[in-house]
């Protein structure tokens, strides 16, 4: 059973009418107090709530609702109402506990997405051998380890993929944010339809309406031809928003609400159009920090991260790397048509030792570089050792990363290619597989000056 808690009849009756229409079970109220009436003998399968009661805009009703609700069913998920203008309300609910919120008006369809989205949550395989199932079943793709730490991140992609559920993938450059992000789509009910990627650090504010939302011919100077945006593109399949954390403050705002209510208007036409889209994203900044410094938009964040997977470096699954390095020598021997490269024992203890501060991505360009240059069948650790010094500042491998915050080991990262590559910007930013424009943010971040 579902339980509507609104003072208003209409958009009780309007709830209910499309509650049953989908096939659930609904039970309508009008104030806190009938609200609590049922929480206190039943347990609803979900709640969907007001924020505001008795003609009041505080929310105080609506938050003290919610707590309660909670203190009687912890394990019953609370989708949150309110108006777009008093959004802030439903961040106070999300942060006590509420598991998703819409505005009004709302998206029948987006709504109807979340209330089973939600639903599929709560239900989640409880026991070790169905979780075990899941993963056993997962299309892996290119991502590759035994470790403990990446077992876990392939758990939860197992038990959340086949939902709608937007999820936020966080972790260190070169983690290997987006083969998640791929995982993720390749095992949902999603597989046939798009999966469309966006480097929201490569878009400029400027353009990101044009880009995101796509244009008319004639919408601007430069609009010769009508252009389709990445939304629509992604129309039924999974959009992947990577470097969220850079994204300019006024295009959250934007982004937002699309987000929201699945619709947007391209440039150049007002009527609205709808998108059915499922909502990944990837950072490797801290997002809660730049929440709390008013960097990125609170309501977004929420919106954005009803899952968050966190990816661990490549320093804390070492066991991982033998595999990893294997991998791509035979995948770099089959590119090239090269003679397939033995790893001796002690190149792979020597690989396993390095601190990778580039992560994944760092040491698929070490093994990749040391068999072109070396040309043996067999690669030994002094190899690997006499590339990976010249290609690092002498102090490099011997740096300790204990103690280091993401900032600190990313800024570190950055010198070192600026190093490597004679303050080349165009060399470093494909080094760290970013774009040129994300690269001047971060130069900018950390107070580099490059000298050309």
């Amino acid at each position: 059973m579902i339980l509507i808690i609104d003072d208003d009849s209409a958009i009780r009756s309007s709830l209910s009418f499309m509650l049953k229409r989908a096939g659930y079970e609904v039970e309508p109220v009008a104030s806190p107090k009938e609200a609590m009436d049922v929480v206190r003998t039943v347990s609803p399968r979900l709640v969907l709530m007001d924020m505001n009661f008795s003609l009041t805009t505080t929310g105080e009703e609506g938050l003290t609702l919610l707590k309660q609700v909670k203190l009687f069913r912890p394990d019953t998920p609370v989708i949150l109402m309110t108006a777009w203008g008093s959004i802030q309300l439903a961040v106070q609910g999300m942060q006590a506990g509420a598991f998703d919120f819409i505005t009004k008006p709302w998206n029948n369809a987006a709504l109807l997405q979340r209330i089973e989205t939600a639903l599929e949550l709560t239900v989640m395989p409880k026991n070790k051998e169905e979780e075990q199932k899941q993963t056993d079943a997962l299309i892996r793709n290119n991502i590759i380890g035994r470790s403990r730490a990446l077992t876990d991140v392939l758990n939860t992609v197992g038990r959340i993929a086949r939902t709608n559920a937007s999820v936020l993938i966080t972790g260190e450059s070169g983690t290997g944010k987006e083969l998640i992000a791929e995982a993720i789509h390749v095992n949902s009910q999603r597989i046939k339809q798009p999966f469309v990627k966006v480097n929201l650090g490569g878009i400029s504010q400027s353009l990101f309406e044009s880009e995101m939302f796509g244009h008319k011919k004639g919408a601007f100077t430069d609009a010769t031809t009508d252009r389709t945006g990445r939304f629509e593109l992604a129309n039924k399949g999974t959009i992947f928003l990577d470097e969220i954390g850079d994204l300019d403050h006024s295009c959250q705002v934007k982004l937002l609400r699309v987000l929201q209510d699945q619709t947007f208007e391209v440039l150049g036409d007002s009527r609205p159009r709808k998108t059915d889209i499922r909502v990944v994203s990837a950072t490797n900044a801290d997002l809660r920090k730049m929440v709390n410094e008013h960097t990125f938009r609170e309501d977004l964040f929420y919106r954005i991260n009803l899952i968050t997977i966190h990816l661990p470096a490549l320093r804390e699954r070492r066991e991982d790397i033998p595999l990893l390095a294997r991998h791509f020598a035979d995948k770099q021997a089959e590119a090239n048509g090269l003679p397939h490269t033995e790893l001796s024992n002690d190149a792979l203890q020597f690989l396993t030792r390095l601190p990778y501060p580039g992560n994944i991505r760092e040491l698929k360009n070490l093994v990749e570089r040391t068999i072109l240059i070396s040309g043996k069948e067999t690669l030994e650790g002094a190899d690997f050792e006499s590339q990976y010094h010249r290609h690092e500042e002498p102090s490099s491998s011997t740096t300790s990363l204990t103690g280091m915050t993401l900032d600190e080991i990313e800024r570190q990262t950055i010198l070192q290619a600026l190093e490597r590559y004679h303050g080349n910007l165009s060399q470093v930013a494909l080094a760290l597989g970013i774009s040129r424009a994300a690269l001047y943010r971060r130069l900018e971040k950390y107070n580099i000056t490059v000298n050309n």
